[in-house]
């Protein structure tokens, strides 16, 4: 036995040689289509790859896929590796709960359910009654729903529906008594939140006018609305409440303040963490819209309202955060009070609950969440059950109750109680997952990146590894946006740890972990310190002895595709596998499809000279290299992907065909009615994670021996 398992990764290794030399990619035509920027011919041989709706492209989709599924059907791996996670997600879990009208309300899933179900209760210790399940909207699980936001009085919820992981959403409205579903139905909603009227006869939302017929997936997306829906009405009757026809690139969300006297407007610009912030005083009919915040100048969210005096959480003059207020009647920034100032940690967000402001900070990327009197006094720091990451703490400023949840690398979502009156946590729901935590560990390094910044490097593992340069490493990063990436369970990283990998999660330039000034360092043309930052944690962990290249697979989805494809382009030999997930490759169109606009202001335009230049360096798609021996790659996206549209991954797909060198595979997966992620079903995530998981295994020559 013994010797038959030391000879099992070298015959793994040679069946994956052998499958590799045997892959046939399917033809993918070029054109000749070159685009002239700023006075270079940039070819674009892909270009008709772009329209997803031809017969070309969905004949090009089905080869690649024929080809994925047949090279994915035969890894030894992969049914080991499904079965193990199926058995693992199949425990019961719950969201944090929230109340409203004396009423709870909580999503629980039984463990494999597409979807999670709703309920609400009348109290914690009370019978859940059923209030909608999203599994029966379809039968694949394909449909999803948002969270539910009930009005004031708890006997109304209105929520958002997404069908195949699309952007775009329809609100519905349920009857919480008799559970039935209302005749209300608003459609063309996309990056919209709802916000109810006091008296519960309706809510306000944000949507675009609808698209031209075929093109809902990729039309650009501009002109967002305010608009008011009054119950058991018709959309088209719907009161238009704000917009402006002289920008069309302004976002526009409404929040309504806990009195129910002010219509807060929040006006964005792209991912721009500045905004404007103008308000509606709704005690004064016919009021007009007052433009509060209009310089453009930082970012102000709401946390609340003393009466006429607002509370922002703000970035202005401080980069990490604080909480400021501002007297409507006295706006001038002459008059602004500070409450809570900028401190070591940075203020990821604050609420208004139990009569205090509670501030979530991130320090080093774990939570640290501290409650302050509304004067700005602090009172206290409450104590969590460990490191890792919190979120909730949500709920109007007069209850005295919250609840949040707690994770980490190895700890499924822990659901507690926090009580104002009594400072104490207590635990209402723990998962059991099928596996022991205590078999794990993590801890935190730091790794110096090329220019000398300082970044920390979770690492997390099975108890008492050794560093012995041999050990399997999933590195895992984003780096953009102002996204903080913290200690966040994950049942398909979990089984990648019980294979006796390392999972590690770099803290990277670009995201909010340490404030505007480190998101910053990450954008437009600084944004070379991202990769930078990546490749050096994969040198660090070579460098420490615990791997060595051939051993690294790198892992990140969206902007964190862009990651793994930009690092997989500049350093090759650095890397023993890829998995870029919906990733933006091609940095010069991206601008051009649904909300790509939006990400300009982290990445710059091809459209600016300079911006061009720096787009063009590192643009995943364009880097690519005649002859050159890129890693192994499984490329993963899906046909409804209408945030970072599929033409991205498929014409990086076919480019990295074309050119690579070398016996490893480049093969791309192509989800049906999936998006660009949310609202995936459970089914469908455990296909796609042990597809990916295999595809490393088999290339690094693991055995899955150790899940049996």
């Amino acid at each position: 036995m013994i010797l038959l398992r030391s000879l099992l990764p070298l015959a793994l290794l040679a069946s994956m040689s052998l499958l590799s030399e045997s892959l046939i990619y399917p033809t993918t035509p070029q054109s000749t289509v070159v685009d002239n920027y700023h006075g270079t011919q940039v070819p674009d041989p892909y270009r008709w790859l772009e329209d997803d709706t031809s017969e070309a492209t969905k004949a090009w989709v089905v080869a690649q896929n024929a080809v994925t599924s047949g090279y994915l059907s035969q890894l030894p791996q992969r049914l080991p590796i499904r079965d193990r996670m199926t058995k693992l997600f199949n425990f019961e879990r719950f969201g944090t709960p929230f109340r409203a009208g004396g009423r709870y309300f909580f999503s629980r899933n039984n463990g494999l359910q597409n979807q999670s179900v709703w309920y609400w209760a009348a109290s914690l210790e009370a019978q859940p009654v059923l209030l909608i399940d999203p599994n029966t909207f379809s039968a694949d699980g394909t449909v999803s729903m948002s969270v539910p936001v009930p009005s004031e009085d708890g006997r109304t919820v209105a929520y958002q529906v997404s069908k195949s992981g699309s952007d775009w959403q329809e609100i519905r409205v349920h009857d919480v008594g008799t559970g039935k579903q209302l005749s209300d139905r608003i459609q063309w909603v996309k990056f919209s939140g709802i916000a109810w009227a006091k008296d519960g006869s309706g809510f306000y939302y944000s949507r675009f006018d609808a698209p031209k017929s075929g093109a809902a997936l990729t039309q650009v997306n501009e002109f967002q609305k305010v608009y008011f829906h009054r119950l058991g009405s018709e959309q088209s009757d719907d009161s238009l409440v704000y917009e402006r026809r002289d920008q069309p690139k302004w976002g526009m969300g409404a929040t309504l303040s806990d009195d129910g006297a002010y219509l807060i407007l929040t006006l964005s610009q792209g991912t721009d963490t500045r905004n404007r912030v103008f308000y509606r005083d709704l005690t004064t009919p016919q009021s007009s819209v007052v433009e509060l915040l209009n310089d453009f100048d930082a970012s102000y969210n709401w946390v609340g309202n003393e009466g006429p005096v607002f509370l922002f959480h703000t970035d202005l003059k401080a980069p990490r955060g604080r909480i400021i207020a501002i007297d409507s009647r006295k706006p001038q920034r002459a008059d602004w009070k500070e409450r809570v100032p900028q401190n070591e940690a940075t203020l990821t967000s604050a609420n208004l609950v139990g009569d205090r402001l509670v501030c979530d900070y991130l320090k080093d990327a774990r939570s640290l969440i501290r409650l302050h009197r509304l004067d700005g006094t602090f009172e206290k720091e409450v104590s969590l059950p460990g490191i890792g990451s919190v979120a909730g703490f949500g709920g109007k400023r007069a209850e005295t109750e919250t609840f949040y949840s707690f994770t980490s690398f190895t700890v499924p979502g822990r659901i507690y109680r926090y009580d104002f009156r009594s400072g104490l946590s207590t635990l209402w729901r723990q998962p059991k997952v099928a596996f022991d935590p205590d078999a794990f560990e993590t801890r935190q390094v730091w790794v110096t990146s090329k220019d000398g910044t300082k970044l920390p490097l979770f690492l997390t593992h099975k108890k008492g590894l050794k560093p012995d340069g041999k050990t399997p490493v999933l590195l895992y990063a984003y780096g953009g946006f102002n996204i903080s990436l913290t200690p966040a369970f994950s049942v398909g990283n979990l089984v990648w740890l019980e294979l006796g990998g390392i999972y590690a999660v770099p803290n990277l330039r670009g995201g909010g972990e340490y404030g505007e000034e480190w998101h910053q360092a990450g954008t437009k043309l600084r944004k070379q310190n991202v990769f930078d930052d990546f490749i050096a944690s994969a040198e660090w962990l070579i460098t420490n002895g615990y791997t060595q290249p051939s051993k690294i697979a790198i892992q990140g989805g969206s902007n964190g595709g862009l990651l793994v494809g930009a690092c997989m382009t500049q350093r090759p030999d650095l890397y023993g596998a890829c998995l870029p997930a919906v990733g933006v490759m091609d940095m010069l169109r991206f601008h051009r499809f649904t909300i790509g606009w939006a990400w300009t202001s982290d990445y710059g335009s091809s459209e600016n000279p300079e911006e061009f230049k720096a787009l063009f360096a590192y643009s995943p798609l364009h880097a690519l290299k005649q002859g050159v021996q890129y890693p192994p790659t499984l490329i993963t996206t899906a046909d409804h992907d209408d945030r970072v549209v599929p033409a991205h991954s498929f014409k990086f797909a076919a480019r990295l065909q074309a050119v690579h060198a070398g016996p490893h595979p480049v093969l791309i997966r192509i989800e049906s009615k999936a998006g660009h992620g949310a609202g995936k079903p459970i089914s469908k995530q455990i296909e796609e994670r042990s597809d990916q998981i295999a595809f490393v295994a088999s290339q690094f020559g693991i055995s899955t021996e150790v899940l049996r």
